[in-house]
């Protein structure tokens, strides 16, 4: 692969022994201001993954083309400085998602050898690409959805096939756990303060970003009254963990049912690895009753069951339903005063 290349895929090992043999010193990337156009590419690059996503430049000469693969280490380094746990994962799955296109675009030969570079073996066979079953699991687990179980795969004698877009999005899902798992880098202190106007700028874009989403932006809905259960998945939801689809049932539904808007909880999901706007769309105005039936979230009971308890506090002894904790809850507070002990203390009837 040459520059033109590294560019478009700059986390691959031949990338980064291309940017080792030019001619110039670290330092000189983040102080010389022969690299200010570089810097200021880096910082779109983390600005787009605040926003719509990555967008790659089409390269017309060598210049660019450095230039380009230069603005991903000192994009890495910019989300590093800021060390945001929302930032850390939105940015590796930016990176991995503004791949997904331009892998579907490689020969097959050419994405069989791209897939080598994660250590996922394949064959070609009739136009389909297979896999052995454990680079399958190792990469598919953190997609929930229904058609991505083992058991919903076609799979012979250990063997996945899967079409071309499914096998480039087992590498998309390579590539995004490749970048989070370097970071963040440790970053020496003078240059994070050389890098400072663009880290303001990148702040700033960040929490308004947040505030888009954040529950606290809902004067109707009560977070210090959630239950542990899903004040646990809705932590897990704002730093990018991906929740199982039962989880996810539960909190989309617990959500509704306390007032939350759709375009709130879609909001919400943003984040998540396998993010789809008009799938996740689709699944919450189905839950809100779309098709006619408003579901009401689980109980606690079901959320033990699928293993989605995370441990009971005092005031969930003899409560039955998420529900009746936050509406306990808040009852309590109101009367109260937010006083861990009052609540504690207090006794509840089991609804």
């Amino acid at each position: 692969m040459d520059v033109f290349g590294f560019a478009q895929f700059p986390y691959i090992s031949g990338a980064l022994k291309y940017v080792e043999a030019l001619d110039f010193k670290l330092d000189e990337l983040f102080f010389d201001r022969a690299f200010a156009q570089v810097r200021e590419r880096g910082k779109e690059r983390v600005l787009s993954t605040i926003g719509e996503g990555i967008k790659r430049r089409v390269c017309t000469d060598t210049t660019g083309a450095e230039k380009e693969l230069l603005s991903y280490p000192v994009a890495r380094i910019l989300v590093s400085c800021i060390n945001d746990s929302y930032l850390l994962k939105r940015y590796a799955l930016a990176e991995a998602k503004s791949s997904y296109d331009l892998l579907k675009k490689l020969s097959d030969i050419d994405l069989k050898d791209f897939a080598e570079e994660f250590n996922i073996a394949s064959k070609i066979d009739e136009r389909e690409y297979v896999i052995h079953f454990t680079d399958y699991i190792r990469h598919a687990s953190a997609i929930h959805e229904h058609e991505w179980k083992l058991i919903n795969r076609k799979m012979d004698h250990g063997w996945v096939h899967l079409s071309k877009d499914k096998f480039s999005r087992i590498i998309e899902e390579a590539i995004r756990k490749r970048i989070g798992a370097g970071m963040p880098l440790d970053v020496p202190t003078d240059i994070c303060t050389a890098l400072e106007e663009q880290l303001t700028e990148i702040r700033e874009a960040l929490s308004a970003r947040k505030s888009e989403f954040s529950i606290g932006e809902f004067s109707e809905i009560m977070p210090d009254c959630f239950p542990p259960c899903m004040a646990h998945a809705l932590s897990g939801v704002q730093t990018g963990v991906n929740l199982s689809h039962s989880m996810r049932f539960a909190l989309t539904s617990f959500l509704l049912n306390i007032g939350m808007n759709v375009e709130g909880i879609i909001g919400l999901f943003r984040v998540s690895p396998d993010f789809d706007e008009e799938r996740t769309r689709y699944q919450v105005m189905h839950i809100h009753g779309a098709t006619g039936t408003v579901y009401k979230s689980p109980s606690c009971d079901t959320m033990v069951t699928y293993g989605n308890c995370i441990g009971k506090e005092p005031l969930c002894e003899r409560i039955s339903h998420p529900l009746g904790y936050y509406r306990k809850k808040a009852w309590i507070l109101t009367k109260n005063g937010p006083t861990k002990e009052a609540i504690d203390k207090t006794y509840i009837q089991k609804e």
